[in-house]
């Protein structure tokens, strides 16, 4: 019954000794009831501050303590583990590097599952196997509370400017209690199924990307080669049927766009450690469901090698540069 009365509120209103009743909207009276956060590296941290800015108070935690440090600079109110914001907060966010992580944070000896009350809403917002997903959900339902997968699309620029997108797997009478939080970090917030589905559909979309990624890599570094100025070679891919995210959004090339990681060395962005990672997650789903991905099995290999070699804690598009030390320009 709790997940009916998210939703709507109702405030009681004196005006000239008569009651009257005053429908409030879900987000003004949300904004007083704080919420939790844990997980507040490159992503996390933007998308708590998004939170803030839109009124909510944040309970949040993280075990880097100058993550922690940064938030509480912006208002949030910080505790010591994933158990004490479980005390705090009946809505909790958490946005974690991998499976394990989240295995520990909710299941762990001072994880949130611990104290986690009655009727709380948990939204993951990390990037993990569907099945540990549905793992977690069957743990909280134990306790009586509700749990989301709620995995994110659009980088680090896009948590900052509050543009990501959102796909929800979860019971649908939790929807719009998830939705109300997530449209103050994104811009888009789909509801994919069941539990595991938001995962599903995560997988599949970063599978895609890791392959345009090294495509866009590959046709830069040849243009190069042939003697092509890399902006007008961005320039006309980006009028062209070539046109892609990696391509006019998040160019990998050093100088040919600002405010993406190839400007910056590299550094900030989506790490090559955590798209090996979604890439293993991918393989091991197509594996288990019988389904052909031979390109994105190649990227798997070439994102673990990158990893071996120095790259793995650059930004993923990093893998222009990995081409180009590899055929020694």
């Amino acid at each position: 019954m709790a997940s009916l009365f998210r939703g709507s509120r109702y405030i009681w209103l004196r005006w000239n000794k008569h009651v009257n009743v005053a429908f409030a909207s879900t987000r003004s009276m949300a904004s007083k009831t704080p919420v939790g956060f844990i997980g507040l590296g490159n992503m996390g941290s933007p998308m708590a501050k998004n939170l803030l800015k839109n009124g909510y108070p944040v309970i949040a935690t993280d075990v880097f303590p100058q993550s922690c440090k940064e938030l509480q600079d912006t208002g949030a109110q910080v505790v010591d583990s994933p158990a004490d914001v479980a005390e705090k907060a009946d809505r909790i966010i958490t946005m974690l590097p991998s499976s394990p992580n989240v295995i520990e944070v909710y299941t762990g000896p001072n994880g949130i599952l611990k104290k986690v009350k009655k009727g709380t809403l948990l939204i993951d917002s990390s990037t993990i196997d569907p099945a540990v997903s549905r793992e977690m959900a069957v743990a909280a339902e134990k306790k009586g509370a509700v749990f989301m997968d709620a995995p994110v699309s659009g980088g680090v620029g896009a948590a900052g400017m509050a543009k990501l997108t959102f796909m929800v797997g979860g019971v649908v009478e939790e929807y719009n209690a998830a939705k109300e939080l997530l449209t103050c970090m994104g811009a888009n917030v789909i509801y994919c199924g069941q539990v595991g589905t938001g995962q599903a559909a995560k997988i599949c979309n970063n599978m895609l990307l890791a392959i345009g990624m090294i495509g866009t890599a590959e046709t830069m570094n040849l243009g190069i080669r042939l003697g092509l100025d890399p902006k007008l070679l961005a320039k006309i891919l980006n009028m062209s049927s070539g046109r892609c995210w990696s391509s006019d959004t998040y160019n990998p090339v050093p100088g040919v766009m600002e405010g993406v990681p190839s400007a910056n060395n590299y550094q900030g962005g989506f790490g090559t450690t955590l798209m090996a990672k979604d890439l293993g997650l991918a393989q091991n789903t197509a594996t288990n469901t019988k389904t052909p991905v031979p390109l994105g099995s190649l990227a798997h290999q070439i994102y673990r090698v990158m990893c071996s070699r120095g790259y793995a804690n650059k930004d993923f598009s990093s893998v222009f540069q990995f081409l180009r030390e590899e055929d020694g320009q």
